[in-house]
């Protein structure tokens, strides 16, 4: 099931895209789930990176496109963005928030049967594991390839990834059931490990994004057992 997000003011728009896509879907064997917003606040004020597409109008009367795509960003930075627009100039400004591509008003079915096409070919070729955790105020949703190591601190997780840090609730445990068979490993009570991270080991650390991670002494043997099957035999 692919989850879709249509996110357009203009409600023959919304509707007609939602056909679009109906269409598309019964002709190509594909399974959409598709959700229908009037504006970027509706969008936000439940949003938990839910969708894998969102289809989203630049220019709307509360939220505009882009502050929602930044807002977006903010928590999801996977989610295929295509900007719907009336003037090519705002949707060219996409590349600031990573958006995939745009499509001028009036969108034919043939334009719409293209940019879908190329948006699905792109997301078959991205697929990755997600998870996700509990921040505040909200959820967050993170690629497994980019979390770097997961620090226990109390009952509190701090998930160190390639785009900043997130803390969340739980305990170190949970984090280790959550990621089992995902190539992570436990080198002491306070850090959950990334085995395709470590980019070696010194002094009886475990070296990941220019830090240092301790390695206790009763793991240590079973951390280099698990690095060296992991990357093939070739510390």
């Amino acid at each position: 099931m692919i989850h879709i997000a249509i996110v357009e003011d203009d409600l023959t728009w919304g509707q007609q895209l939602q056909s679009y896509i109906d269409t598309y879907g019964s002709s190509n064997q594909y399974h959409f789930s598709v959700s229908l917003f009037q504006d970027g606040e509706d969008l936000l004020q439940n949003y938990h990176a839910q969708y894998d597409i969102i289809f989203l109008d630049v220019q709307m009367r509360f939220l505009d496109g882009m502050t929602t795509a930044k807002l977006i960003r903010q928590q999801d930075s996977e989610v295929a963005i295509l900007f719907i627009t009336n003037m090519a100039q705002y949707a060219i400004r996409g590349y600031e928030v990573d958006a995939m591509d745009y499509m001028l008003k009036p969108v034919s079915y043939t334009t719409f049967c293209q940019r879908m096409g190329r948006v699905l070919s792109r997301l078959k070729q991205r697929v990755k594991h997600f998870i996700t955790v509990p921040i505040k105020g909200g959820a967050m949703k993170l690629a497994v390839d980019d979390i770097y190591y997961v620090e226990s601190q109390g009952h509190r997780l701090i998930y160190h990834t390639k785009n900043g840090s997130y803390t969340s609730s739980g305990t170190i445990t949970e984090a280790e059931r959550t990621l089992e068979g995902m190539h992570f490993f436990r080198s002491n009570k306070g850090y959950l490990l990334n085995l395709e991270c470590v980019d070696g080991i010194q002094d009886n650390c475990a070296i990941i994004n220019g830090q240092k991670l301790q390695i206790s002494r009763s793991r240590k043997a079973a951390f280099l057992d698990a690095l060296t099957r992991h990357i093939g035999g070739v510390l």
